[in-house]
């Protein structure tokens, strides 16, 4: 039977906990103070542990980081008092599992303690495991993506919220992914949003869903995207796209764990691990009076930097191995990169990070002559190298633009090539894919791509 240390010094709570447990077909022992819980915590073994943040003799975050550094393969929930969300930031921040606020809602209660049991139940696998398990997506095994590893994979055991810092193109939401299939929630949903995307007026509704008749077109009652992750995963991209007013609405719902759909006159209580990214300066965006501080304290419990392509070069002849896999399987063709050119994209800085380095190698497959990418058929661009994701949020916008010049500037460069050639031929497209030096099958996929059908 799994075993729950309680700690608490108020009797009725205690007893409430206990009786919760024992109907969940749990044991559970109980302590008044933290001199007691280290004394059973020595004695006995404990696959989950809920404690009370003021307790006699010291306070629940003393509980969790003695736990943390002692048995770390044991989870800690906190209660904390109503409405205290600095006290429970606090608690997360030094390495609780998760929390719950008093008045303790039962369902919610049950639904933590199954989630924490899960994490309880998996090994804390060591870094061989752990890489075996994530190399088919997190490619590369320079000292910047061990690194990440790792932190994915300690990251994964907390309910937390994470943001995701990083440059654009770096690979955010395949991050955000693999933190949640490496946690107790990866049987249930995982909900990426772009946030940049939803129109304005249609946001409320997106989020937390409307009633049927509640506005002119509410035909039908809808879903919202909290109700769509719950018991799994909410991952809001592009968070700092979000208007001020939508701020106000997301922080009520992750602070009280419930959403109000429009039309609706009761909250519904819902169980989700918040994950955001942005690849602006959200402290700068803060000072610049667009985010909200406390919606930035309460989404930024725990930050993980990925870091740029640049960082990780020696990473890249694995990188493109894969890639070029992936568009030789799209084009029944088999490419391959030339030494000169691996060479040639090393030296490149790649504003435009694992986006970047997929769209240069898909389109020198295209374009190159026979199935050998030489340093000449990548016609890299000259750029100037970005400096870190730490830089103030005017440097940020800058290099955004850049990228979005680089990406635009490839894609007209490919563009006038492929319209020359059919010129030349009379828009004849098998002697045009001939001068191109490419397939008329990969002559066909450029066309449709780029809309030149």
């Amino acid at each position: 039977m799994r075993n729950v240390l309680v700690v608490d010094d108020e009797p009725d709570i205690r007893e409430l906990l206990e009786i919760t447990l024992s109907r969940m077909d749990l044991e559970s022992h109980a302590a008044a103070n933290v001199r007691d819980a280290k004394s059973l915590l020595e004695s006995e073994q404990f696959d989950l542990c809920l404690t009370d943040m003021k307790l006699p003799d010291g306070t629940g975050i003393e509980l969790v980081e003695y736990i943390q550094e002692q048995f770390p393969h044991i989870p800690v929930a906190v209660i904390t008092a109503y409405g205290s969300m600095e006290a429970a930031i606090k608690a997360l921040k030094a390495g609780a599992f998760d929390f719950v606020s008093k008045p303790i809602d039962l369902n919610m209660l049950r639904g933590l303690v199954d989630s924490a049991l899960k994490v309880a139940s998996t090994p804390i696998e060591n870094s061989t495991d752990s890489e075996i398990k994530t190399s088919q997506k997190l490619l590369g095994d320079s000292e910047a993506m061990l690194s990440l590893r790792k932190k994915i994979e300690k990251l994964s055991r907390s309910q937390a919220p994470v943001y995701l810092r990083g440059e654009s193109g770096v690979g955010k939401e395949l991050v955000a992914t693999q933190i949640h299939q490496q946690g107790p929630r990866s049987s249930a949903s995982f909900v990426p949003v772009n946030c940049g995307a939803i129109p304005t007026e249609l946001m409320e509704s997106e989020f937390f869903g409307h009633l049927k008749g509640s506005f002119t077109g509410a035909v039908s009652d809808k879903e919202g995207l909290f109700q769509a992750a719950n018991g799994g995963t909410l991952f809001l991209d592009e968070i700092a796209e979000l208007p001020i007013h939508m701020q106000v609405k997301l922080l009520r719902a992750i602070q009280e764990k419930a959403i109000k759909p429009i039309g609706g006159q009761k909250e519904i209580p819902v169980d989700i691990r918040l994950l955001s990214a942005t690849h602006k300066d959200l402290s700068a965006e803060v000072e610049a009076g667009n985010f909200r501080q406390d919606l930035y304290y309460r989404i930024n419990v725990i930050e993980l930097n990925i870091p740029p392509l640049r960082e990780r070069i020696t990473d890249l002849p694995i990188l493109a191995k894969f890639m070029l896999n992936r568009v030789s399987a799209s084009n029944n063709e088999i490419y391959d990169l030339s030494d000169d050119a691996i060479e040639k994209l090393k030296t490149y800085p790649f504003p435009g990070n694992i986006r970047e380095l997929e769209n240069i190698l898909e389109r020198s497959a295209t374009l190159c002559e026979g199935n050998l990418i030489t340093a000449t058929d990548l016609d890299l661009p000259d750029v100037k190298i970005p400096q870190s994701a730490e830089q103030p949020e005017a440097e940020e916008s800058s290099i955004s633009l850049s990228v979005d010049q680089l990406e635009d500037y490839l894609i007209q460069k490919e563009r006038k090539a492929i319209v020359a050639a059919l010129e030349q031929t009379r828009w004849n497209k098998t002697a045009a894919a001939k001068l191109l030096g490419i397939t008329f099958r990969q002559l066909r996929y450029r066309l449709q791509k780029l809309e030149l059908e």
